[in-house]
C-alpha cells in the first residue's frame, strides 16, 4: 500500500462536509455577468458554523489497488481539523489532526507517523498548503486567493468559468450559475506536469445549508491518476466536539524527501 493512500483519502473525504452560509429563497442567475459580479455572489456562500462533525464513506483507486474506508470528521473552524478512518467501518486505520501550525498523522498498516509542519500535506497534494488553504479546500472555497483582475470569465452552459494562467500554473474555478457554489476547482502545474481537480457533481440542502452529496477528486502525477470518490453520510453543526489524538509509540517517522 502506498504511503500517501490513507492521507489522500482522508483529505479528500473532508470536502464532503462543506456548506454555505446563505441560501436565498430564490436562486437567480446574473444578468451581464462579470468576474466581479460572480465573485461577489460566490463570496456570500462563506460557510457559517463554529463546529461540525459527521461520518463519510469513500473509495480510493490508483490503478493498482483500491480501498474503501469510513471516516469520522470533526472540525472547529479556523482552529482544528480532525479525522479518524476505519476499514469497513470497524478496523481503526489512521488519524489526522491539523491546526494552523501543526500536522499530526499516523497510520496503523505500516506503523508510521508524522508530526511537523505542512510539508507532508504539500508534498502529497502536489501544491503548497497551509491551514487556511486546506480549510478553504475542505469547505468548498477557492484554495488560492481569487484576485478579480487576474482572472478571465467565460460563461458556459454548466456555469461561470474563472481562469487564471501564467507560465507555471493553470487555475480554474467553475461556479454554478444559480447557487454560486463551486462545481469544480483545479490547479495544474506546467513545469511539474501534475495537478489536482476536485469536482462537486451534486449538492443537497440540509437545515438551510447546501452540502455536496458526492465528491470526485483526481490527483494526476507522472501521467498516472489517483481517484477518490466520496459519499456523504451524516453531519451535525455546532455540536460540542472533542479531538482525541495520541501519537502511538514505536512507530516509524515519515521522512520528507
Amino acid at each position: 500500500m502506498k504511503r500517501n493512500l490513507i492521507l489522500l483519502l482522508l483529505v479528500g473525504l473532508i470536502v464532503a462536509s462543506c456548506g454555505s452560509k446563505k441560501i436565498a429563497t430564490e436562486d437567480l442567475a446574473l444578468k451581464n455577468a462579470t468576474v466581479r459580479k460572480v465573485m461577489r455572489n460566490y463570496e456570500k456562500t462563506e460557510p457559517d458554523f463554529k463546529t461540525l462533525s459527521g461520518r463519510l464513506k469513500g473509495t480510493y483507486d490508483d490503478g493498482y489497488e483500491s480501498q474503501s474506508i469510513t471516516v469520522s470528521i470533526r472540525m472547529k473552524k479556523d482552529e482544528t481539523i480532525w479525522l479518524s478512518a476505519k476499514l469497513a467501518g470497524i478496523i481503526p486505520m489512521a488519524k489526522l489532526m491539523v491546526t494552523p501550525d501543526r500536522v499530526m498523522f499516523y497510520e496503523k498498516i505500516n506503523n508510521q507517523y508524522f508530526d511537523g509542519d505542512f510539508s507532508l500535506l504539500s508534498k502529497w497534494l502536489k501544491t503548497e498548503i497551509d491551514f487556511e488553504k486546506l480549510q478553504n479546500l475542505l469547505l468548498g472555497k477557492a484554495v488560492f486567493e481569487v484576485k478579480k483582475n487576474a482572472y478571465s470569465l467565460t460563461e458556459k452552459e454548466e456555469g461561470y468559468a474563472l481562469t487564471r494562467q501564467d507560465q507555471e500554473n493553470l487555475m480554474e474555478l467553475l461556479i454554478d450559475k444559480l447557487t454560486f457554489r463551486i462545481k469544480n476547482q483545479q490547479l495544474f502545474s506546467f513545469y511539474q506536469q501534475e495537478g489536482i481537480s476536485i469536482d462537486y457533481p451534486a449538492y443537497k440542502r440540509i437545515n438551510h445549508f447546501r452540502f455536496p452529496e458526492k465528491i470526485d477528486i483526481i490527483v494526476n502525477k507522472n501521467q498516472e491518476n489517483t481517484e477518490i470518490n466520496i459519499d456523504y453520510r451524516s453531519l451535525e453543526i455546532d455540536k460540542p466536539v472533542k479531538f482525541p489524538f495520541s501519537m502511538p509509540s514505536g512507530y516509524k517517522e515519515i521522512q520528507i524527501k
